[in-house]
């Protein structure tokens, strides 16, 4: 019996599925955005009590599970705006492949923030933003290519590393009000995750005499390829367009 983690990719094979899985993503970050917008409305019509509530405070036991509703609250509107363009851009990115995969990896990165803040900021502080939750999309978007071994995915993530390489300065200790460890634990939990959620799926193999059912040999003849009956499937020139992309990461 073939099993198959529960965040494992949809066959992506065919441009509609691409493109519906697309659309899903698009709306999943436009959901998202509209959440944390209401709730900066909220939060700025009660003078930010929702953040001091139920921000991240730093080894308060009775405040762990905050961790979770940090990253939906702003202290300010320059907050809220400074963090949505690059969450809808790298959420986006990290979700066109894969909604549930990207849902898993919102949870892991959140907890890895959240974590890095609750065991390690110091002094009297209370931490909210979705930018620990941004820097982990990042790190996954970079090296999620590599480790699926998928074309596209790789380009994106230099093309990515390249144009938002400055966002690494911030992990850096030293801006003022600005909690780098939030940054660094995203980080770390998006590269994590490019690991943990990499796609497992076996490659196909194929003998150099054909493939072999029930036991007997599946003949093609010139220029055409076998199906598992035996008989011929596709024109040989376009399986083998069929597997170079496929080799590629382009299907």
């Amino acid at each position: 019996m073939a099993e198959r983690p529960l965040w494992a990719p949809q066959e992506l094979d065919t441009p509609e599925k691409m493109i519906a899985e697309a659309r899903k993503a698009f709306f999943v970050m436009f959901a998202f955005l509209v959440v944390i917008w209401a709730l900066q409305i909220l939060n700025w019509v009660d003078s930010q009590r929702l953040s001091f509530e139920y921000g991240v405070i730093p080894h308060d036991v009775g405040r762990l599970q905050d961790i979770f509703a940090a990253p939906f609250l702003h202290f300010s509107w320059a907050h809220i705006e400074s963090n949505s363009g690059p969450l809808f851009v790298f959420g986006f990115l990290a979700a066109y492949r894969g909604v549930v995969r990207f849902l898993w990896l919102t949870l892991l990165v959140t907890v890895t923030s959240g974590l890095a803040v609750w065991f390690f900021q110091g002094g009297d502080t209370v931490g909210v933003g979705a930018s620990g939750v941004i820097f982990g999309y990042f790190g996954y978007v970079v090296l999620r290519g590599i480790f699926d071994r998928h074309l596209i995915d790789t380009l994106i993530g230099l093309v990515m590393a390249a144009s938002f390489a400055y966002l690494v300065t911030i992990v850096v200790p030293g801006t003022p009000g600005v909690s780098w460890l939030a940054h660094l634990g995203g980080l770390v939990g998006g590269v994590a995750g490019a690991w943990l959620l990499r796609d497992r799926r076996p490659k196909a193999v194929a003998s150099a005499g054909g493939a072999s059912v029930g036991g007997a040999p599946a003949v093609a003849g010139p220029g055409l390829s076998a199906s598992p009956g035996g008989q011929p499937a596709l024109p040989g020139d376009r399986a083998d367009l069929h597997k170079e992309l496929g080799d590629l990461g382009l299907l």
